[in-house]
């Protein structure tokens, strides 16, 4: 242990990835990696393909993904995951980049060639290496890999295994190793490329680790990028090892760095060892050789000096990772250990000066680590480099010494004592110059050289030094720049923490409120008093906002608010008052009601108009509103006065004060200035109208009626105006029926008008519509009047127009608009021609509604008004006016010929109107002005109307109109009517209409059978289209008149007419007469030539007339539908196969064979299918072959059909028939000739029926070794069935050859099936299940003990294997959980172990598993057989649940009495001390857990220090009681004092007197100490009282008592407390004078050594005094002498215009304490800066 803690570098074991659940055929350099110190990432591949993530800073909480791929990589610093997978098929790789956290795809990439190692470089880019290039891929944006450079011919066939750049990304380096040279196979070969960006060179090497590192050469202010490689080579038989560490890139014109090389010693034993990883440690500048064999060697980087060698790890090393964080790296082992290699920093600066004696390493690396065990050697090196005057070396010495050993004040003092040489720089400018090139100055040294830049004037150079951070700021440093500039010494004082001085600073500047920005930052309480009185005195603004900033200070204001009030109110600033109280009093809490009521007061009385701001804002709600009432009544403010009464008789004798409400204070509006005088009353009025307004709508509603029936009565013209607005406002709480009760009242329809007219549009109420048409009717607005006639939708129409027509008002507009919208329009027509208002007749039909003229005309037409007016209003109209109504108006009238001249005026126009048209024609028939010629020329009447217009006038002209118009419908009716039928039988024909026709031709038509007459004797014979012949043919078949169909054309085909050798008509007389007349149909056959054969055949078929139908298809040559009709419907084979034989046809021998087939004829169907030669039905007739079992003629059957056709079906039937007529060999023949037949779907169907030789013959053949197994299992080979299954290979088939075996008990051969199925987790369940449900444990329990052994042992056989111990042998079950720990499904494990009640088992599961809570449950459950002490005290502290805690209180309590204070002294930290005590005191066992109270009861938590208490009293151990009063104070101490006082201990008692003096009731506890004459805790009671009145009773009593010892000795004890004149009193009284001689002596010594003491102070005050001012003369000669040293040789900016010196200041003001003097209040006074 000693040598490992003085060992240079330390190793130590970080984590083990098999304690994580990592499997150790997974820690390979394949599977593992980690990219940095942060994650480590393993690739897992069974028992499921997963990836596990495992974060350094939380290693016992692995993160596992259910992820395949063949590589993942973690990100160096983020939750972000790269993945790597070669898609199948292809030597392609698919890239993906995952960001975990927010779990989303970074972005992806398919790379055109195998990725072999991919690495990443920068936490933004991946490095990918290929076969032959190499990639960099950055994660940002949408770029693809971009390709670096290609690969040299000494990495062909290499393994690579790093690749790394530099941190400029300049250089980079691959390394790869391949196997040994044939003179030494086993040493490993390395190979480099190393490759410039910016050259786009390679460079090949022999190396087998690199690395880059950065260095500082001295002399060059840019750092030298470094290569170091190590490798290890043969060379003439001998083996190499060499550490190069080379400059790529050197700087031209800058110091290089110098190429080193040093030997790698390598122990006999580790000959073929070889280095497989290097890392350079930059924070102490080192490298890290490790080798494959755990070597560990380790470099300087400056000078590649062996520093130390040793083994790190006994297993191969094949990962590392620098390990930034700590100078170090970590390295992965085979067997998973994780460990971390750090410099020990106490012990490498001693071992490299004693060990190495290399002192100038030792110092080097001292300095550049800042590492302690070289201070000695930098002292004496200090020393001697000061002893030779080499100055400027002995600065950077110090400058870089480690951890500052030399940045003293003696290294300052040493170097102000060198001379200054003329002309040179001086070396104390030279010691700070190096300082601030290398870093930042301690407190010390900023301070002495800010002395030599203030003297020197160059303040400047200060300023940026401290900008850029080279300064430490102290008080001191701050007191220093001061006297040349205050801000920048506010600055230092700020970062030196200096609170006084920064509070001072801002006081100074005026900068208050910074100073409550700052004290709170710091922690710093000023006084805020003071400083507010302060800033009243010049700035009351400022006060203003000072005290709001102290109103927000958390906890509240440092000062009362109304202490502050008061401030600005006796300065007269009540406006800055009240600024002040409006924002702090805005949270309106009750307790602030004072303060509302003053300042509402304050400013009632000096500004009203802010008071009504005020109390209009509504902030304010707390304050005595009758006294604030009253103030606002007297100031004016009546609004306000109102909103605050609360009386009736008070509202009412302010309410009617309206002429005088407040314009005073509404004249404090701004915006009221820029309105002209006129405006500005109006503006004014409305303002004070509103705000009385908003007053009602706080009164009730009796309240409110009769506050507004008083402003009526007082001044009706004058509050009119009002009373309407808070009736607008408040009509739904007044209700809108009082409102207008109160203005009808009063006789107010102008009130009425403006009041319903705010309230209609929101009103459906017919009555207030009504109410207010017949206001605004009465109060002369007619427009208003005419506009809500016009709107409005809820007045009564028919009252509305009573009305208005009563009131006969000169403008009929409101009339006009009721009547047309509610259809009043004769009336409103009537009510105008007879008031002789003709004008608004014509300006309604023309301009409101041309469509109403209609009944304008009719009403006129009534009242027999002339017909020149009717004319002249309808011309005046003309197209606007509605044609049909007025028509129908006249029409109805009899006065249509007055519509003459206005419809011809619209034909004229060219009007196509059809009602225009119509009526036209109507007037032409009345007349009888040629109408035949009108009804067939005009196109534009409407057909139907003029035609039932004319039918009783003339019929014919009906027709001629409905022929026009095909008016069928209505020209039927009219001919039937009328008996015009044959124009009806032409008109029908001609239309060629089905649906008419199928009208007339309808049965229920009692005019039927004359139309047919006219149809067959007129129509058709006057008819020559085919078309119309066609139709009435149809029409005929549809109505289902066949016989008069027939006859029809029997004359029209049979007679020789013009449509004979129609094609059409021939089929129809055919057809007709198998529907309607069968017996005609063969003559008809014979007779006729022209019809279509198939089809009408098929009808026949369909009428089941066979014979006819047979006869038509053989004299058309259609045998196949013959053979049909005969085979089909006449059911006759014989016949078939008589017509087949005449025939001799192929097609029909096919169908015969069908026939045959379908009637079960399977021998005649296969030779007639032979005869046909016919192929096409072999799946039928195999069906049917099978069905009746004659596989011979199917043989022969299907060996045609093989002739003919390459089927899988024939040929698999083929080979099924031979296995059914036990053919065996000629199916062995048949399958090795070529054939197409799907053997596995035939062997599978001989399986299944049971023929399993003729299957063992089809499995054999095509290998199907998982079927061959079953089928040699179903022959009760079970030999061959395990030889098939292995060869298969087969899960599924495994398990039917195991089954199979361990039903025949045959478990040799089942224990070897059963190997090669538990290896698969899904079915290991099914084998363990079918075990045991035949009862073979043992051979189970065997099978899964050999499945242990097995290379693809899963944790699922483990599992099992616990679970059939548990069930079968748990005498062996805890052996194997402990063995197996790490392999088992714990879970699963859990619930069986609970199942058989295996409690101890099951508590050590739970433990496994983290399921501590439920481990203590169990424990406790089950004690008998699961507790054991240690074990559950382990358990007990891990419990998340803390109620368990208490569980195992009282569980030991009842089971382990004697133990539980061991528990719960373990449960300390984590139990409720109380709940404890009160579970003990109720168990009435409080004394048994004294121990555990004793220990917690430095907790001082009440229950226990009771709990204690007790216990001591019970015992009488008042030592105890009272050293537990003392330590201890939480507990109702007055409590414990009553119950002691009485006690019959006299300690107990004096303790309670001990316990009344610390509770501070002093008087209780002198009283017990009297009574028990223990005066002396009596005399020092009194005394730590500080009550001067009890110490003085106190010596009273003692007077009384005649103690006067006891008086003598109070007067010492008390002497701070007792009044000197008292005691002489006393004493003289009560003859004492000579025991309180002493005392008077003490006192008169006391005030003369008082005063001698000021005299001593003020002589040392004044001597003071005299050597500060000999102080302050030195420094002035010492800034003189410094004069000579300008100008300053220190390496900051020039600063132009700063030379020159100064005079020095006047000497600081400053105490002794970094204060100026304070003032009475604690701050300093504002003038004094």
């Amino acid at each position: 242990m000693a040598a490992a803690a003085n060992a240079p570098i330390t190793m130590r074991e970080a984590l083990t990835l098999p304690s994580l659940g990592i499997n150790p055929q997974f820690i390979t350099f394949t599977h593992v990696t980690m990219e940095s110190e942060k994650y480590i990432c393993v690739r897992e591949t069974s028992p499921q393909n997963s990836v596990v993530i495992i974060d350094m800073n939380m290693p016992n909480q692995p993160l596992r993904r259910p992820i395949t791929a063949d590589s993942a990589l973690m990100h160096p610093n983020s939750r972000i995951l790269a993945l790597k997978a070669q898609l199948p098929g292809t030597t392609q790789d698919h890239l993906q980049i995952f960001n975990i956290e927010m779990k989303a795809k970074v972005k992806s990439h398919q790379m055109p060639e195998q990725v072999v190692f991919w690495k990443w470089i920068t936490p933004k880019m991946l490095g990918l290496v290929t076969q032959t290039s190499v990639y960099h891929w950055s994660i940002e944006g949408d770029t693809q890999p971009v390709k670096m450079f290609d690969r040299t011919a000494n990495l062909v066939n290499n393994q690579i295994i790093n690749y790394r750049c530099d941190p400029s990304e300049k250089y980079l380096i691959v390394i790869g190793i391949a196997p040994g040279s044939p003179e030494r196979p086993q040493l490993v070969k390395g190979n480099m490329q190393l490759f410039s960006v910016e050259k786009q060179q390679s460079q090949a090497l022999e190396a087998h680790a690199a690395s880059f590192a950065q260095f500082k050469v001295p002399g060059n202010d840019n750092p030298s990028t470094i290569v170091s490689f190590a490798t290890k080579t043969i060379n003439s038989g001998q083996i190499v090892s060499k550490l190069h560490v080379i400059e790529l890139g050197a700087q031209q014109g800058k110091p290089a760095f110098s190429k080193k090389q040093a030997d790698l010693f390598f122990p006999p034993d580790f000959a073929d060892d070889f280095p497989v990883a290097m890392q350079v440690s930059q924070r102490y500048g080192l490298i890290y050789v490790i080798t494959k064999l755990g070597l560990l060697f380790v470099y300087d980087l400056e000078t590649a000096t062996a520093v130390y060698r040793n083994r790190i790890s006994p297993d191969p090393v094949f990962l590392t990772a620098e390990a930034s964080s700590v100078g170090g790296f970590y390295a992965i082992n085979r067997r998973g250990q994780v460990l971390l290699a750090t410099v020990n920093e106490a012990a490498i600066v001693p071992f490299i000066s004693g060990q190495l004696n290399n002192l100038e390493l030792a110092v080097n690396l001292a300095k550049r680590g800042n590492l302690p065990g070289a201070e000695q050697l930098v002292v004496q090196r200090f020393q001697e480099l000061f002893a030779q005057m080499k100055y400027k070396e002995a600065a950077e010495l110090a400058a870089e010494s480690p951890q500052g050993i030399l940045r003293t004040p003696d290294t300052v003092a040493r170097f102000q004592s060198v001379p200054v040489q003329a002309g040179q720089t001086p070396p104390l400018l030279q010691y700070f110059g190096t300082l601030l090139t290398r870093g930042k100055l301690n407190a010390f040294e900023s301070l002495e050289l800010s002395r030599l830049v203030v003297n020197q004037n160059k303040k400047n150079l200060l300023e940026n030094w401290l900008a850029e951070d080279k300064l430490e700021c102290s008080e001191e440093l701050g007191d220093l720049v001061k006297t040349v500039d205050n801000d920048l010494a506010l600055k230092i004082y700020i970062k030196a923490r200096a609170t006084p001085k920064v509070v001072a600073a801002f006081a100074e500047r005026r900068e208050f409120d910074k100073i409550l920005i700052y004290s709170k930052q710091v922690g710093y309480t000023p006084d805020y008093l003071f400083l507010l009185q302060t800033i009243l005195r010049t700035d009351p603004q400022g006060a203003v906002n000072f005290a709001l900033m102290m109103s927000q200070m958390e906890g509240g204001c440092p000062v009362d608010y109304n202490t502050i009030t008061d401030l600005f109110l006796q300065r007269n600033l009540v406006r800055e008052a009240t600024a002040f109280l409006l924002d702090v009093l805005k949270p309106n809490l009750p307790e602030h009601g004072f303060l509302q009521t003053k300042v509402l007061e304050i400013n009632l009385v000096t500004f009203p108009n802010v008071a009504d701001a005020i109390l209009a804002n509504g902030m304010f709600s707390h304050y005595d509103r009758p006294r604030i009432a009253q103030l606002c009544e007297k100031a004016g403010l009546y609004v306000r006065a109102l909103q605050h009464y609360t009386e009736l008789p008070d509202i009412k004798r302010v309410i009617v004060n309206t002429h005088a409400i407040e314009p005073q204070v509404l004249l404090n509006h701004s915006s009221v200035f820029l309105l002209s005088s006129c405006f500005r009353d109006l503006f004014l009025s409305y303002l004070s109208q509103q705000s009385l307004v908003e007053f009602f709508g706080t009164l009730s509603q009796e309240w409110a009626l009769e506050c507004m029936k008083d402003l009526l009565m007082v001044n009706l013209r004058g509050n009119l105006q009002i009373i309407v607005q808070v009736a607008k406002e408040y009509c739904e709480q007044l209700g809108v029926d009082a409102c207008i009760k109160l203005f009808e009242q009063f006789k107010s329809y102008e009130g009425l008008y403006f009041f319903l007219g705010s309230y209609l549009s929101s009103s459906e109420d017919p009555e207030i519509h009504f109410k207010y048409i017949e206001a605004a009717a009465k109060t002369g607005q007619i427009k208003e009047v005419e506009r809500v006639t016009r709107e409005s939708n809820f007045y009564d129409p028919e009252k509305t127009k009573n009305f208005l027509m009563e009131a006969k008002l000169p403008d009929a507009r409101p009339l006009i608009n009721v009547c047309d919208r509610f259809g009043f329009v004769p009336d409103l027509t009537h009510y105008l021609y007879t008031n002789n208002m003709h004008r608004y007749i014509e300006g309604y039909v023309q301009k409101v509604n041309p469509g109403n003229a209609p009944l304008v005309v009719g009403q006129l037409i009534d009242d027999e008004c002339p017909e020149d007016f009717i004319k002249g209003l309808i011309l005046s109209v003309r197209s606007l006016l509605p044609v049909e109504p007025l028509v129908e108006e006249c029409e109805k009238r009899n006065r249509l010929r007055l519509l003459t001249q206005f419809l011809e005026h619209l034909v004229s126009e060219g009007s196509q109107d059809v009602h225009v048209h119509n009526a036209l024609g109507k007037i032409i028939i009345d007349s009888n002005n040629n109408p035949e010629h009108f009804l067939t020329t005009n196109p534009y009447y409407d057909s139907r109307v003029v035609g039932k217009y004319c039918e009783k006038r003339d019929p014919t002209l009906a027709v001629v109109a409905y022929r026009r118009g095909q008016c069928d419908d209505e020209l039927i009716n009219v001919t039937n009517k009328n008996s015009l039928f044959k124009l009806q039988a032409r008109y029908v024909v001609e239309r060629m209409d089905a649906d008419l026709w199928e009208k007339v031709l309808n049965p229920e038509n009692s005019c039927r059978r004359q139309l047919i007459d006219q149809v067959v004797s007129t129509a058709l014979p006057e008819s020559k289209s085919p078309e119309q012949v066609s139709a009435a043919v149809k029409a005929f078949m549809t109505a289902d008149l066949p016989h008069e169909l027939i006859e029809l054309l029997e004359k029209i085909v049979l007679q020789n007419s013009a449509f004979s050798g129609n094609f059409n008509l021939q089929n129809l007389l055919i057809l007709t007469a198998i529907k309607a007349d069968p017996s005609r149909v063969m003559d008809y056959i014979n007779r006729l030539d022209n019809f279509d054969g198939p089809a009408v055949g098929e009808v026949a078929v369909e009428a089941q007339l066979y014979e006819e139908a047979f006869a038509i298809f053989k004299k058309f040559n259609l045998n196949v539908q013959a053979v049909n009709v005969l085979l089909d419907n006449i059911q006759s084979i014989e016949r078939a196969v008589e017509f087949a034989f005449r025939v001799e046809e192929d097609a029909v021998w096919s169908q015969v064979a069908k026939a045959q087939l379908r009637e079960g004829l399977v021998s005649d169907a296969i030779e007639s299918f032979i005869r046909a030669d016919d192929a096409t039905q072999f799946l039928d007739v195999i069906r049917a072959a099978e069905d009746v079992n004659e596989y011979h003629d199917l043989v022969k059957y299907l060996l045609m059909v093989r002739q003919k056709t390459k089927e899988p079906k024939v040929d698999s039937e083929l080979i099924y028939a031979y296995a059914k007529i036990d053919r065996l060999a000629e199916i062995e023949e048949f399958v090795l000739m070529p054939n197409v037949a799907n053997l596995q779907n035939v062997g599978d169907r001989l399986f299944d029926e049971g023929l399993y030789e003729a299957a063992k013959i089809i499995f054999a053949f095509i290998s199907n070794w998982a079927k061959l197994a079953v089928t040699l299992v179903r022959l009760k080979q079970f030999q061959g069935a395990v030889d098939a299954a292995r060869k298969a290979n087969s899960a599924k088939t495994w398990k039917e050859v195991c089954f199979a075996c361990v039903d025949a008990e045959e478990f040799r051969l089942a224990q070897i099936c059963g190997l090669n199925i538990i290896v698969q987790v899904d079915d290991l369940e099914e084998v363990s299940e079918y075990y045991q449900n035949r009862g073979y444990f043992n051979e189970l329990i065997s099978l899964m003990e050999s499945g242990l052994g097995l290379e693809r042992a899963h944790m699922g056989i483990f599992t099992e294997l616990g679970v059939l111990y548990a069930r079968y042998r748990p005498d062996k079950l805890m052996e194997h959980i402990k063995l197996f720990s790490t392999r088992l499904n714990i879970p699963k494990l859990i619930r069986a172990c609970d199942e058989q009640q295996h409690w101890k088992e099951l508590t050590y599961l739970y433990i496994l598993y983290d399921e501590f809570d439920t481990a203590a449950t169990t424990i406790m459950n089950h004690s008998p057989e699961a507790w054991d002490h240690m074990q559950f005290k382990d358990v007990i502290v891990k419990v998340a649940n803390v109620e368990i805690y208490y569980k195992a209180v009282h569980f030991y309590l009842q089971e382990h009495p004697d133990l539980i204070n061991d528990i719960l002294n373990v449960l300390a930290l984590r139990v409720d001390h109380s709940r404890v005590v009160d579970i003990m005191r109720k168990a009435g066992h409080l004394r048994l857990v004294k121990p555990y109270m004793v220990a917690v009861q430095s907790n001082n938590v009440s229950a226990v220090n009771e709990a204690l208490n007790e216990i001591y009293v019970e015992e009488e151990d008042y030592d105890r009681l009272r050293e537990s009063i003392d330590l201890h104070d939480s507990f109702d101490q007055i409590g414990l004092a009553q119950k002691i006082e009485k006690h019959e201990l006299l300690e107990m008692r004096r303790v309670a007197a001990y316990i009344y003096k610390k509770a501070g009731r002093w008087k209780q506890s002198i009283a017990l100490s009297k009574k028990d004459n223990l005066y002396r805790d009596a005399m020092e009671t009194a005394s730590q009282s500080g009550d001067r009145e009890l110490a003085e009773e106190l010596l009273v009593y003692f007077i009384e008592q005649g103690k006067k010892e006891c008086f003598a000795s109070c007067l010492f004890v008390c002497y701070d407390l007792l009044r000197a004149d008292v005691v002489l009193e006393l004493a003289w009284l009560n003859n004492m004078i000579d025991f309180g001689f002493p005392y008077l002596l003490q006192f008169i010594r006391e005030y003369t050594g008082k005063v001698d003491e000021l005299v001593k102070d003020k002589i040392e005050a004044l001597n003071e005094v005299k050597t500060k001012e000999k102080e302050e003369k030195d420094v002035v000669a010492q800034q003189n002498m410094y004069a000579q040293l300008l100008p300053l040789a220190l390496p900051a900016p020039p600063m132009p215009g700063m030379g020159g010196g100064f005079a020095p200041p006047p000497p600081s003001s400053m105490g002794g304490m970094g204060m100026p003097p304070m003032p009475a209040f604690g701050m300093p006074p504002m003038g004094s800066y």
